[in-house]
C-alpha cells in the first residue's frame, strides 16, 4: 500500500495543522483527504472519503473521538490522540492501533508510523469492546485540580490552582510559583498535566507548564529561542522548539 490515506479529526486548528505538516515529514506518502472540527463531522467525512487511517482525538465538540471510533473503528486504524497519559496508555493497551499525547512529538510520530506500516496489511480490529472499557474505567473528567497542598517553609498551605503562574520541576519536587513567592510539592510534572485543565495550563518546556491566565505575551529573540512573558513576574520562561506551534498566533 503504497499511498495510504487518512482522515484526522480535531477540534484544535493548531494542533491539526501541527499533525498534518509533521506527518507530511515523517510519511510522506500518506495522504490526509479530510480533516474534522468534530465528531459530526469526521463521520460524515469518513462515509464520502473512506480513509484507512482515522487519527481522533478523544475529547471533540457533538460526538467524541470514542463515538466516531465505536462506528468506524472496524473499518479503519484509528489513532487516538489525547492530552491524557491515562486515556492514550489503555487505549493502547487494550488493542488500539496507536495513540499520540498532546503536543505532538517527532520521535513518537516516527514510532506510531512504523507501526501502522505494519498493520495496514491487516484488517483493522473492532473497537467496540475498547470504546466500552474507556467509558467506564477512563471517563473524561468532569472537574480539574482546583487546590494544591504545598509546602511553604514548616507550613503546609492550601494554593488555589487558578493562582499558579506557573510549574516547574527542580530536582525532586516541583516548585510552584505565584504572583509572589513559590513553594514545593512531590507531585512530577507528568501527573499534574493529568489532572489540570489543558485549556489553561499548556506544557511550554520538559520541565515547565505555564498558566496562561498568568501570560503576556511571548519574546521571540530568533528562529531557535522564544520565551513565555509573564504578567505578575520578571522571569522569562524558555519555551522548547516543541511547544513553540501553541504560540504561533500570538
Amino acid at each position: 500500500m503504497n499511498h495510504p490515506t487518512a482522515l484526522i479529526a480535531e477540534d484544535e486548528t493548531l494542533m491539526r495543522e501541527r499533525l498534518k505538516e509533521k506527518l507530511a515529514e515523517v510519511w510522506p506518502e500518506l495522504a490526509v483527504v479530510a480533516e474534522a472540527e468534530d465528531g459530526d463531522e469526521a463521520l460524515a467525512l469518513f462515509d464520502v472519503h473512506r480513509p484507512q487511517i482515522a487519527f481522533l482525538d478523544i475529547r471533540m465538540p457533538g460526538r467524541s473521538g470514542l463515538d466516531v471510533a465505536a462506528a468506524i473503528g472496524g473499518e479503519c486504524h484509528v489513532v487516538f490522540i489525547t492530552a491524557y497519559d491515562q486515556y492514550a496508555l489503555q487505549a493502547f493497551d487494550a488493542g488500539a492501533v496507536d495513540y499520540l499525547l498532546k503536543p505532538v512529538e517527532t520521535d513518537r510520530l516516527h514510532t506510531m508510523v512504523e507501526r501502522l506500516r505494519r498493520k495496514l496489511g491487516t484488517p483493522p480490529p473492532d473497537l467496540s469492546a475498547l470504546v466500552d472499557a474507556l467509558r467506564k474505567s477512563a471517563q473524561l473528567p468532569a472537574s480539574r485540580m482546583r487546590w494544591i497542598k504545598a509546602a511553604v517553609g514548616k507550613q503546609v498551605k492550601l494554593i488555589p490552582v487558578a493562582d499558579v503562574v506557573y510549574f516547574q520541576s527542580d530536582t525532586k519536587y516541583t516548585r510552584v510559583v505565584l504572583a509572589a513567592g513559590e513553594a514545593l510539592i512531590r507531585t512530577p510534572l507528568k501527573d499534574l498535566l493529568a489532572e489540570l485543565d489543558p485549556e489553561k495550563f499548556w506544557q511550554v518546556h520538559r520541565g515547565t507548564i505555564v498558566n496562561l491566565d498568568a501570560v503576556a505575551g511571548v519574546l521571540r529573540e530568533d528562529a531557535e529561542r522564544q520565551f513565555v512573558l509573564l504578567k505578575q513576574r520578571q522571569e522569562k520562561l524558555p519555551i522548547s522548539r516543541q511547544f513553540t506551534h501553541l504560540f504561533k498566533q500570538m
